[in-house]
């Protein structure tokens, strides 16, 4: 992407005093478990959740690995709750890193607000929130485990200092784009909240199945990758040959089912939380095409 006369967002917070956080203690045997727990990790903690879970899996060596670490994320071990100190800080502490995700950010704004505005609305952007680790957010505890995501509650976009790194050196996604995929869906997210569409697909979940809520959750992360592409199809001066790449090959590696056979598990559609692979390309593809909001309406288009 073409960052450099791009101008950064002022709207971020910088959490410092992360501290330990929640331990990671608890038993074994979750490998047997991940089949289940994958859902309820990714309906809570996003894609991005899902992948870092399964790469310290492997990196860990298998289901003992994961249920040690998925102690820390439902519960189990001890609990430190570290004062947490947010402020903004001098543009020259921010790492480069941090001035890529604010530029993105930025442009983000300037290409919603045009959409909002061409509607008769404004739009109120959301608040980027660097941590180190271990966090707070409105919605809960944020840690480094859970991979970036948005709050509802507070309208922030929460991300770990080092994801990005980890990003492209465990996860096996490289380039700049990718950067801009991750903050613009959730930016995405931020679209349906305040929108409504987030608060109805909630009250539809309350009533719906297991399986029907999974399939809820899969159309709303694949509008949020739809409104992924509209943000980059419509900053045209921030493409570069090869982008759309970069874009595909990471909703590919985060896919559902990449995801489940990298964790060594059958994948099984019901389970899905997020699309498959096939669908995320799809989606993000559709908007990166048509730069339309309007053509990521999944809730009512086959998928």
């Amino acid at each position: 992407m073409r960052l450099d006369d791009e101008q950064e967002s002022s709207n971020f917070e910088i959490q410092r005093g992360g501290g330990m956080g929640r331990g990671f203690g608890g038993g074994g045997g979750g490998g047997n478990l991940l089949g289940l727990l994958l859902p309820l990790i990714g309906s809570k903690f996003g894609c991005w959740g899902i992948a870092i879970v399964v790469v310290l899996m492997l990196v860990m060596g298998g289901g003992g690995g994961l249920g040690s670490l998925l102690g820390g994320l439902t519960g189990g071990g001890t609990s430190m709750s570290p004062q947490q100190q947010t402020q903004q800080a001098d543009p020259g502490e921010l790492t480069d890193i941090q001035r890529i995700s604010l530029k993105v950010l930025g442009s983000t704004e300037r290409r919603w607000e045009d959409i909002f505005a061409a509607n008769g609305s404004q739009y109120p952007a959301p608040t980027l929130v660097f941590y180190d680790r271990n966090g707070m957010s409105g919605c809960g505890a944020a840690q480094s485990a859970m991979g970036p995501f948005y709050c509802p509650a507070d309208q922030k976009i929460y991300i770990d200092t080092t994801f990005f790194n980890d990003m492209k050196n465990k996860m096996g996604i490289p380039g700049d784009f990718p950067i801009g995929y991750v903050i613009a869906h959730e930016v995405g997210h931020h679209i349906q909240t305040i929108t409504g569409t987030a608060n109805k697909v909630r009250q539809a979940q309350q009533r719906a199945s297991q399986e029907e809520g999974n399939a809820l959750q899969v159309r709303m992360e694949l509008q949020a990758d739809c409104y992924a592409g509209v943000w980059a199809a419509r900053d045209t001066n921030l493409m570069e040959p090869g982008d759309m790449e970069e874009g595909l090959r990471a909703a590919h590696q985060i896919g559902d089912d990449t995801l489940m056979k990298a964790a060594g598990r059958r994948p099984v559609e019901s389970m899905f939380t997020h699309g498959s692979a096939e669908q995320r390309m799809a989606w993000l593809k559709r908007g990166l095409q048509t730069g339309n909001p309007a053509s990521c309406d999944t809730f009512s288009q086959d998928l």
